[in-house]
């Protein structure tokens, strides 16, 4: 198996971290990448991994946890080299991670319309928790 350098973010690393999320379309219009950036770096900065593969930064990974349950959010792989083997190693990263901080559980959350994510996520041995997941945005909130 290739293997993949991880590291934390760095601020050097912005601008390719932003030109992958807009390559892997993992930006949408209600998310500003760079807001997104500047939130996770204030808050567990030592949670946010890139990847490098012979010195090409190719993946990202935000790692959460609150003291309950373990998130991932970012995650993605340059598509030239996804089915490699890179996603896995990232969450293994995690995962080693989450548990050695006392988590137990890891939660994702996937559009619905991201259905190679998904089947992604299944082969890893997640599975559906048969729960919604609802969401407010409280940026502009009065």
């Amino acid at each position: 198996m290739e293997k993949l350098i991880i590291r934390v973010y760095e601020k050097k690393d912005e601008n390719e971290v932003i030109k992958l999320w807009k390559i892997c379309n993992l930006i949408v219009p209600k998310n500003d990448p760079k807001l997104e950036i500047n939130s996770k770096v204030s808050f567990q900065p030592d949670l946010f991994f890139i990847g490098l593969f012979q010195k090409k930064l190719i993946s990202t990974i935000m790692v959460g946890y609150e003291g309950h349950r373990g998130w991932i959010n970012y995650l993605v792989v340059h598509p030239d080299y996804q089915r490699r083997g890179f996603g896995r190693q990232l969450m293994k990263y995690a995962t080693n991670i989450l548990s050695n901080m006392g988590c137990q559980k890891i939660n994702i959350q996937v559009r619905e319309s991201n259905r190679s994510v998904i089947q992604f996520y299944k082969k890893l041995g997640f599975t559906d928790d048969d729960v919604l997941s609802y969401g407010k945005r409280i940026s502009n909130f009065s």
